[in-house]
């Protein structure tokens, strides 16, 4: 073998060795680069601070029954309905100005009204405070079938009859039952809630009206 074929050989032997080479060079400054990324994402995570939960703000209609209304605010729309109990007794909303009402709309096939209505009556036995009304509207329903609900479930607050069109629902945007609004002493909403309300939530929307009264 000459020399000039001995030259040839190891040209060929050293191409693929370096080739090789650069290869795993390649492959080592690829992961290199990946390992300081993931580093540098890992220290920003632990250097991060973690989010106080009490300094989350949940929004209010993911509480509960508590949502938004168009009402909030504003001036709760006045009304003269008969009472359940006597037809010839018509009650205004803004015969109870300067106390706090809780407005409660529901109907006697209501299900969820049903399972309400003992917490109700037992509440506004227990709550004893003159500055508090509740005030139950019975939405377009037969008036034995309401009394008999009433009657049912011994309800001694005030309960309405609503027009047989449901004027009074329908300004204030009911459309499922039982809704109930919180109106202030001057008359103004304060909170909308619609579902059955429970303890939780009674406690929730009186705090908002500035009353402190511990409720079972």
């Amino acid at each position: 073998m000459d020399m000039h074929d001995m030259t040839e050989n190891s040209v060929e032997a050293t191409v693929p060795r370096e080739r090789s080479r650069k290869h795993r060079r390649v492959v080592f400054v690829t992961i290199t680069i990946i390992n300081g990324v993931l580093l540098i994402i890992l220290g920003f995570a632990l250097l991060t601070p973690a989010v106080n939960q009490s300094q989350v703000t949940v929004p209010t209609n993911s509480t509960l029954g508590d949502v938004h209304s168009s009402l909030v605010g504003k001036s709760a729309p006045d009304f003269a309905l008969p009472t359940l109990t006597d037809s010839k007794v018509i009650v205004h909303l803004t015969d109870f100005k300067g106390k706090v009402v809780v407005l409660n709309f529901w109907q006697s096939f209501c299900d969820p009204c049903n399972a309400e209505a003992p917490f109700m009556q037992k509440t506004w036995r227990q709550i004893g405070q003159k500055e508090i009304v509740f005030v139950g509207i019975n939405v377009p329903d037969t008036p034995p079938a309401a009394r008999a609900f009433l009657h049912k479930y011994s309800i001694s607050y005030p309960n309405l009859e609503d027009t047989l069109d449901g004027s009074v629902s329908s300004r204030y945007g009911i459309d499922g039952f039982p809704e109930t609004y919180f109106i202030d002493k001057n008359g103004v909403v304060v909170a909308k809630w619609i579902a059955p309300l429970n303890s939780q939530g009674l406690q929730l929307e009186l705090a908002k009206l500035h009353v402190q009264k511990p409720l079972m």
